[in-house]
């Protein structure tokens, strides 16, 4: 399904000098300051003007709360990066955090009326950024991935308790051996960057390298490294920014996997055993996806949602706003220039239980955006 062509590039977050250049390209086409996104998270609470809103069409329209999570005064938002809800319909939003604030938390949890449970995950403070929940038999666990200096990925309880914690797979041998014991917050194709993981219906899952050596790594139910598919390269396989994935099983008698190639602009589609079979064009950097039914939900960090068909045809694109927000400088970090209704920088999204769909966004500050679903 061809969609039009975007202009944009990669959005990662830069942290050295050995940021790649599909990094500088998305800045370019963003016109974001270069300057302010080397900065530190800068901390307060986002304010957003509290109206009634409705944004879709047809059977995808949705009122628009921009400020539903209530957040205690001793916490502050930080770049907000993925969502999550469990079997409860509580949500689970990591931060990307600031390094040198090791006593915050970076996982929030909130019922989903918006009210604060509980916070835990200074871990990850500086690298907080990918979260999924998984029911394993009759209990339900976190799974986090981390960047920059932690480069690790964990399995918690939802209460924030470490069952394990992994660092790059030895096994794969495409990283520097620097990755394995002791990583330093170094950027490249031999690092390992953790970004989303993908559950696989054996028990074990699948893990996106997305920022480090871009191959999508498999692993058993007891977290063991099993084999990799991709790497970089020009698609059809391989990968520049494989940043989020997941299983599409809706027709149960042949599931894929599907890829979010955030470079490239386009989604690739995967047997169960890792061989190409297809390209989805015409997004603006898609970063990581979700189901619900016959719906795929697909961030963008082009300033927009996307809701897929099950032939991955587009049916619905909320909140767009790309072409306003890549002629704004510093858009991302001025709450100022942002507008109610419309994304800046949509990095995950997920559906709740009741077809709501909750997304979170690439900014300074933080946003995080209840769409309720309208009958």
């Amino acid at each position: 399904m061809m969609r039009p062509k975007h202009s944009y590039s990669n959005g990662a977050p830069k942290s050295s000098t050995l940021i790649t250049t599909h990094r500088r390209t998305f800045l370019k086409a963003s016109a974001a300051a270069a300057a302010c996104i080397a900065t530190a998270p800068v901390f307060g609470s986002p304010r957003f003007t509290s109206k009634e809103l409705v944004i879709g069409e047809g059977d995808f329209r949705y009122r628009v709360d921009h400020q539903f999570l209530q957040l205690p005064s001793q916490y502050s938002w930080q770049t907000t990066h993925n969502v999550a809800v469990d079997a409860a319909n509580n949500l689970y939003v990591i931060h990307e955090g600031r390094e040198d604030l090791k006593d915050h938390p970076s996982i929030f949890v909130f019922d989903e009326n918006g009210k604060f449970i509980r916070a835990f995950g200074n871990q990850y403070q500086g690298g907080g950024h990918g979260i999924e929940v998984r029911k394993e038999g009759g209990e339900e666990f976190l799974y986090v991935a981390a960047y920059q200096q932690v480069k690790a990925f964990s399995k918690l309880t939802l209460t924030g308790e470490e069952v394990w914690t992994k660092r790059a797979p030895r096994d794969a041998k495409v990283y520097n051996d620097e990755e394995f014991d002791n990583p330093k917050k170094v950027w490249g194709r031999d690092r390992f960057m953790p970004t989303n993981f993908a559950f696989l219906p054996d028990g074990g899952f699948l893990l996106a390298d997305g920022y480090g050596a871009f191959y999508i790594h498999r692993y058993d139910r007891d977290g063991k490294w099993v084999s990799a598919f991709g790497g970089a390269g020009e698609g059809k396989g391989t990968f520049n920014t494989p940043h989020g994935l997941w299983i599409d099983d809706r027709d149960p008698s042949a599931p894929k996997i599907v890829v979010t190639d955030r470079a490239h602009n386009t989604l690739q589609i995967f047997d169960m055993d890792g061989k190409y079979l297809q390209t989805i064009t015409g997004f603006g950097l898609p970063a990581n996806i979700d189901r619900r039914g016959d719906l795929l939900l697909v961030p963008e960090l082009g300033s927009r949602v996307s809701i897929l068909g099950k032939n991955y045809e587009t049916l619905a694109q909320l909140g767009s706003d790309g072409e306003r927000v890549g002629k704004i400088k510093g858009v991302r970090e001025d709450e100022k220039l942002w507008e109610d209704g419309k994304f800046v920088h949509p990095h995950d999204a997920c559906f709740d239980l009741k077809g709501n769909i909750i997304v979170a966004e690439w900014v300074r500050t933080g946003r995080v955006t209840k769409l309720t679903k309208v009958s």
